[in-house]
C-alpha cells in the first residue's frame, strides 16, 4: 500500500535531508520539474546519496527522470531507487526498451528489478492507457500529470478540468491490474488543506490508492483518507464473520444492518482488511 508519494527536488539537501522524516510512503526524488535546467546534472549526481537517504525509514526511493532520459534512468538504479516515474508516457515500446536496458545494469549489480510508474500527461495517451499499463510487469502503478495534462487540454488544473482524463487513466489502471495514484484536482494548492483532504476522501472512495503532494503538510492528510479507519476495519471484520455464518446456513446473500450483502460487499470488505495489514 503507497498512501502518500512526497516530492522532493533531488538537488536541495536541505529538502532531501529531512524527506524520510516526513511519514510518506514513498519519495519521489525529482529531477524534472523541480530542478532548474542548470542543476539537472548536479541533481543527477546527488542520487547515489539521495536515494539510500530517502528510504532510511523504510519509505520506497522514486525518481522522477526527465522524459526519455536514459541516463537519469540509469543513474537512479545504480543508486539503488526502488522505482521510476516516467512522465510524459506515450508509447509502450518506450517502456519496454527502458526495461531492457536497465536489465544489464541490474543484472550487474544484483539488484531487484526497478518499477514504473507511467504519468499519463496528453490527450492521446489517455487512449493508450491499458496498453502503457501493460507494456511489462516492472509497471507498479500509473497517474496522470494534472499540470501538463491541462496544459495539453488547453485547460485550467480545476477538478472539472481534470476529473475526466484522470478518471480514464484511472480506470485503465485498475483494467490492467496495478495501483492507480492520484486526486482530481491538482497537487501545487497544497495550502487548501480542506480542498486536500475532500479530494484524497474522494480519490479513496473512487478506487484510487494512494496519491502524491509536493508539500509534508499533505502527507498526513493522505496517509489518513487511503488507509483504513479503525471503524471501518471493525464493520468489515463484523460482516465478514456474517457471511462466514451466512455461508454455513447455505445463504448467497444476508442481510445485516438493513443492508443487503452479496458477494461483491464481502470482496470489498476482504480488500479493506488486506489494506489495514
Amino acid at each position: 500500500m503507497i498512501r502518500s508519494l512526497l516530492y522532493v527536488p533531488a538537488h536541495q539537501e536541505r529538502f532531501v535531508s529531512k524527506a524520510h522524516e516526513r511519514g510518506a510512503d514513498a519519495i519521489i526524488l525529482d529531477l524534472e520539474d523541480a530542478v532548474p535546467p542548470g542543476e539537472k546534472a548536479n541533481a543527477r549526481a546527488a542520487l547515489a546519496k539521495a536515494a539510500p537517504q530517502v528510504a532510511q525509514n523504510g519509505a520506497l526511493s522514486f525518481v522522477r527522470i526527465n522524459a526519455g532520459d536514459d541516463a537519469d534512468a540509469e543513474a537512479a538504479c545504480r543508486a539503488g531507487a526502488y522505482g521510476l516515474l516516467l512522465p510524459k508516457s506515450r508509447e509502450p515500446e518506450a517502456l519496454r526498451r527502458l526495461a531492457a536496458r536497465l536489465e544489464t545494469a541490474e543484472r550487474a549489480m544484483g539488484r531487484e528489478p526497478m518499477r514504473f510508474v507511467p504519468m499519463i500527461e496528453d490527450p492521446g495517451a489517455i487512449f493508450d492507457a491499458r496498453a502503457i499499463g501493460s507494456a511489462t510487469p516492472r509497471v507498479m502503478a500509473m497517474m496522470t500529470g494534472g499540470e501538463d495534462m491541462a496544459t495539453a487540454l488547453g485547460a485550467e488544473p480545476s477538478p472539472e478540468g481534470l476529473r475526466f482524463p484522470k478518471m480514464m487513466v484511472h480506470l485503465a489502471a485498475k483494467a490492467v491490474g496495478v495501483m492507480s495514484l492520484g486526486l482530481i484536482r491538482t497537487v501545487a494548492d497544497y495550502r487548501d488543506t480542506e480542498g486536500v483532504t475532500r479530494a484524497a476522501r474522494e480519490a479513496r472512495e473512487l478506487g484510487f490508492d494512494g496519491a502524491s503532494c509536493v508539500h509534508p503538510s499533505s502527507v498526513p492528510i493522505l496517509n489518513a483518507a487511503f488507509a483504513p479507519s479503525p471503524e471501518q476495519v471493525e464493520a468489515a471484520r463484523r460482516l465478514i464473520a456474517a457471511a462466514e455464518a451466512a455461508a454455513k446456513e447455505g445463504k448467497g446473500a444476508f442481510v445485516l444492518d438493513g443492508k443487503m450483502v452479496d458477494e461483491p460487499v464481502v470482496a470489498r470488505a476482504k480488500a479493506l482488511l488486506a489494506r489495514a495489514r
